[in-house]
């Protein structure tokens, strides 16, 4: 499967493409949405249908079934809430929601529609999920899609650009804006080039990000960053890589500490 992802200021334009993702075929199973500023109440204020299977419900901390109920009678299958390292409480509607937030190394607070059993994983951007924490630390909504192949991905890709989203590589630069004024202090501090090295220096930090690498010792994740550093050396074979791309991941292993630290 393929994730096609756009990110949206309001909420109600991602909820309204998610309606005209489902009403021109993508069966519902395949999409998720991500909101921020979830509390208790706002949580236990989801619509659900009277689907719902007796004894189970949204209550925190229990396992449930429910069919959850967007605006204009669209429904999705599952909903979890979590509060999320450097985010805050999110809600995640959708069979993945679950599986998404436990990539982001959150405690997942309710769950509905089996979808810590089938949560379909496959295809799941591992490697995009700082980008969507970033859009929802700003107060934006996330839409995730799974596509069979790169021409569905494509349609998709269109529907959603056409839905006022901002595209996830346009989010990742909003990202690294945010972020690049005091990476440039630090390395240029150490007397390196910072504006010759960004280009690794910024796939080091990102890649420490990574779904995989969160929350783990240093000496965890080296075997995962040596593999990465050797697939950029066969990459760029002229390039004096290895210093930029170690120290952006050493910085973003520290900025990702901060966030898990810092209150939302």
């Amino acid at each position: 499967m393929r994730a096609v992802t756009g990110v949206f200021a309001s909420r109600g334009d991602a909820e309204h493409a998610a309606r005209k993702l489902s009403s021109l075929g993508l069966s519902k199973d395949r999409i998720t949405l991500l909101f921020p500023g979830q509390t208790k109440n706002e949580l236990q204020a989801v619509p659900v249908s009277e689907a719902e299977q007796p004894g189970v419900g949204k209550a925190l901390g229990g396992v449930g079934v429910a069919a959850v109920g967007l605006a204009g009678g669209f429904e999705l299958g599952a909903v979890a809430s979590a509060a999320v390292p450097g985010v805050g409480p999110v809600l995640a509607i959708g069979l993945a929601g679950a599986a998404l937030l436990g990539l982001a190394g959150a405690t997942i607070g309710a769950v509905g529609g089996g979808a810590l059993d089938n949560a379909l994983t496959e295809g799941l951007p591992e490697d995009e999920l700082f980008v969507y924490e970033d859009a929802l630390r700003r107060g934006w909504s996330v839409l995730i899609a799974l596509t069979d192949d790169e021409a569905h991905a494509a349609s998709v890709r269109r529907l959603i650009e056409g839905e006022c989203a901002e595209t996830v590589d346009a989010a990742r630069e909003q990202w690294w804006i945010g972020v690049r004024h005091p990476e440039e202090e630090h390395y240029s501090k150490l007397g390196r080039d910072f504006k010759q090295d960004e280009k690794f220096y910024r796939l080091g930090f990102e890649a420490a990000l990574h779904a995989r690498s969160r929350c783990k010792e240093y000496d965890q994740v080296l075997a995962e960053m040596t593999s990465d550093l050797e697939d950029l050396q066969q990459r760029y074979p002229d390039s004096d890589l290895e210093e930029p791309f170690r120290r952006g991941y050493e910085r973003g292993r520290a900025y990702y500490q901060s966030l898990c630290e810092a209150k939302p």
